[in-house]
């Protein structure tokens, strides 16, 4: 059974449908690849999805647990390459609750760290990945 469908609208732009739940969301190229840049870019998903992977293996963790990372956020940074057009580096700085004693600290940022979308990037994409225990969310 199939994921989701990506339909191209024309205009360097797509629709993206996750199949089970009807959800949709656009794509644009980006300005730098002649593109109108009005929504994500189909680099910008893949970088997003390692923020939104790393959280959501977190949370299902944290859940275990019995942490709160309700709240916590992450900003991402992606920077392309050229001779062959690639994703070259994502950053990712998370914040996270201060609240969080130390060693459920270092097992949640091993979960992050080790989580599926991490593991399915090339090895070629750096990662620089920053997490800030600090927030107060």
């Amino acid at each position: 059974m199939s994921t989701a469908k990506v339909t191209y609208l024309g205009n360097l732009r797509t629709e993206c449908e996750h199949l089970k739940s009807g959800n949709t969301f656009i794509t644009d190229a980006p300005t730098d690849n002649n593109g109108k840049g009005e929504a994500f870019s189909p680099t910008d998903t893949v970088a997003t999805g390692l923020a939104n992977c790393m959280l959501t293996v977190m949370g299902i963790k944290a859940n275990t647990m019995e942490v709160v990372l309700d709240g916590s956020t992450a900003m991402v940074t992606k920077t392309m390459a050229s001779n062959p057009r690639r994703i070259s580096k994502i950053e990712i700085v998370l914040q996270l609750p201060a609240n969080v004693i130390e060693k459920n600290r270092k097992i949640l940022e091993n979960t992050a760290n080790t989580c599926p979308v991490h593991h399915s990037l090339h090895p070629d994409i750096e990662k620089a990945i920053q997490f800030n225990w600090e927030a107060s969310l």
